[in-house]
């Protein structure tokens, strides 16, 4: 049975994830279903429950230096971080860490602005997150719609109310110095300057 938490300050929660727990809660955009980024065996069943296969998740941290101890390193982070905190999922290279990034040879980060789930990422590392919805099927607003596409096949749930006003996080890549925006999101950037523009 899925256990039904009402809050990600919850001690219970960061025990479940850091136990290899994997389950729904609303993250700093849209509800996602996550696990601990660096619990090898968390991440494979993530992966397997979503039908992800070379199509990696989003590591969500609270901050540079946790992206570091994962193992990505300081130089690509360093050259993005004008956009974080915040809802923008930056890819950087990895070469390392083949079994988050399922042989692409790159990872989605991203620093929260939320400062709940900052507490939790403090206590647990970073995590692994990818959107709470089967292949093909629209993102879960409510906890309920996220209970319908999963079941008790997660560990658990928390219920962030109803989240339908919100948007998923804007998506980019650096090429050559030039910000190329994959997927528009919650935050506005300027492909020209690479600025955020709202």
């Amino acid at each position: 049975m899925s256990v039904m938490l009402n809050t990600l300050s919850d001690d219970k929660l960061a025990d479940l994830l850091r136990g290899g727990g994997v389950g729904v809660l609303p993250t700093d955009t849209v509800y996602g279903v996550v696990c601990v980024a660096s619990h090898e065996l968390g991440v494979r069943r993530l992966y397997k429950l979503k039908s992800r296969d070379k199509k990696p998740g989003t590591i969500i941290a609270a901050n540079i230096d946790q992206l570091i101890d994962l193992g990505l390193k300081a130089r690509y982070l360093k050259a993005v971080e004008e956009y974080w905190p915040g809802p923008v999922g930056v890819v950087i290279p990895c070469v390392q860490l083949q079994y988050l990034h399922q042989g692409v040879g790159s990872l989605v980060v991203r620093i929260s602005d939320n400062q709940q789930l900052n507490y939790l990422l403090l206590t647990t590392g970073p995590l692994l997150s990818s959107s709470a919805n089967q292949p093909g099927q629209p993102v879960a607003n409510t906890i309920q719609e996220a209970q319908d596409y999963f079941g008790d096949t997660v560990d658990f749930y928390v219920d962030g109310g109803d989240l339908s006003g919100q948007k998923p996080s804007t998506l980019i890549r650096i090429v050559d110095d030039a910000v190329e925006v994959l997927r528009d999101g919650a935050v506005k950037i300027d492909e020209e300057t690479g600025r955020i523009t709202h």
